[in-house]
């Protein structure tokens, strides 16, 4: 018997950690190479693993909907029998005599043997699991200087908190906020989980009380794309402090110009909407204001401000909120804008969007224009400094040389993080959007 341990790999830039969605297999099962293995969601995307060599599954570690650390032992696969090569993501197994478990382990319950040095077991599943042993949080294994934020510092100053006494959990080892709620408030856990999925441990979780006699009521698991949303949006508002700006825009001109684009591409299949004539519309503004176009690295107390515009496309689909991303927008023509925008907004929907598809965004468009609606104050996709919200078209009345006619308008509302942009930054930028759209020959003056 040759036993090899399957880690989790790391599927994407800055993925941390993955919910295992779905096993394709079971223990026992006699697999092949590249057969189908496990699903996994991340912050970025929902991918599929695929077996990493012939052999026979020994031990599924992971319950569905437990969210594991990148690097964690998620499985052991025997290749004894066939004597399959070892993947780069898996560690070598140590010779192991009773098959149950790997060698030298000093508990039957205690993590696998592999994860870093000195872990503390963090029980993170959504769904509490029976058997299987819980993910170990990465805990520094060295004296030297904790990795966190400046915020996370000053806040554990606040609270009194040795950061060297609190288990991390973020990318490299790093505390995050979420680590110091945990280690200075520990609530009650609700599945295993303190406040799962909320990303605000400081809370209490709330138990929802049964339904009353002879009512009915169902009960959904929280987990997988629904839970990810909840943790991004949570994390956003409880990190950057938001306000909204909303100006109408008159696009009578730009309407007309629309139509005739939409007719001349027609014979290509490309679909030209209103949507690549605002995302140059934006392009135009950052270049004014570039803070507009920034995150803040709060590991190094930076504000990076980024010389590309590559734009997400908050996409409704049947699994929840999605966000593609359009890359080098500045460089591309109506025409070719149009034509991604179509293609990644049916492979989104179909569920073929790669994690390079999701990753890269500087700046997010949030577009309900086709549901309906005045306009809203959307969240922002942290850690971006901004989101914009396009709203739908509506005939109006408008004043034009002394008289009232009839005319196109649509609101934009721009939602920006207050720590990095002023008010009166965000409104000028509004401006030149404004001015773009409203007179749309700008544009190729852009």
């Amino acid at each position: 018997m040759a036993l090899k341990e399957f880690k989790l790999p790391d599927i994407g830039e800055g993925i941390a950690e993955g919910e295992i969605v779905s096993w394709k297999v079971k223990a026992g099962q006699a697999v092949k190479e590249e057969d189908e293995f496990v699903e996994v969601m991340t912050d970025k995307a929902t991918v599929t693993i695929t077996v990493p060599f012939t052999g026979t599954i020994a031990e599924l570690r992971c319950k569905e909907g437990e969210v594991v650390p990148v690097g964690s032992v998620i499985a052991v696969i025997d290749a004894g029998a066939v004597g399959g090569a070892a993947p780069a993501a898996a560690a070598p197994a140590k010779p192991a005599t009773p098959p149950p478990a790997p060698a030298a382990a000093p508990k039957a319950a205690a993590p696998a043997p592999t994860v870093a040095p000195a872990p503390k077991p963090v029980v993170v599943p959504a769904v509490a699991p029976v058997a299987a042993p819980a993910a170990a949080a990465f805990v520094q294994a060295s004296p030297g200087k904790v990795l966190a934020a400046p915020a996370t510092r000053r806040r554990a100053r606040e609270l009194g908190i040795d950061l060297a006494s609190v288990p991390a959990t973020g990318p490299r080892g790093r505390v995050t906020n979420d680590d110091l709620a945990a280690a200075g408030s520990p609530a009650p856990a609700v599945a295993g989980k303190p406040a799962a999925g909320t990303g605000a441990p400081r809370f209490a979780p709330v138990a929802i009380a049964p339904a009353p006699a002879g009512r009915t009521e169902e009960r959904v698991p929280f987990r997988g794309m629904r839970r990810k949303i909840a943790e991004a949006m949570t994390r956003s508002k409880y990190t950057a402090t938001h306000f909204t700006y909303v100006d109408d825009i008159d696009v009578t001109e730009l309407a007309k110009i629309r139509t005739d684009a939409k007719k001349a591409f027609a014979d290509q299949g490309v679909n030209i909407t209103y949507l690549p004539f605002i995302m140059k519309a934006v392009v135009a503004a950052m270049r004014q204001f570039p803070a507009m176009n920034s995150s803040l690295d709060e590991v190094t107390n930076e504000l990076v401000i980024k010389k590309y515009f590559n734009f997400g496309i908050a996409t409704d689909t049947d699994n929840g909120l999605i966000v593609p991303v359009i890359k080098d927008v500045d460089r591309k023509s109506i025409g070719e804008l149009a034509g991604d925008l179509q293609n990644l907004a049916a492979r989104t929907r179909d569920g073929k969007v790669t994690v390079e598809d999701l990753s890269g965004g500087t700046f997010t468009i949030t577009n309900a224009g086709n549901i309906g609606g005045l306009f809203a104050t959307p969240v922002i996709n942290f850690p971006e400094v901004a989101i914009l919200g396009v709203h739908a078209i509506k005939e109006t009345p408008v004043v034009r040389n002394g008289a009232i006619v009839i005319g196109k308008k649509m609101y934009l509302s721009v939602s920006i993080d207050h720590r990095l942009v002023d008010g009166a930054t965000g409104a000028r930028w509004m401006n030149v959007i404004k001015e773009h759209l409203e007179q749309p020959y700008r544009l190729l003056l852009a």
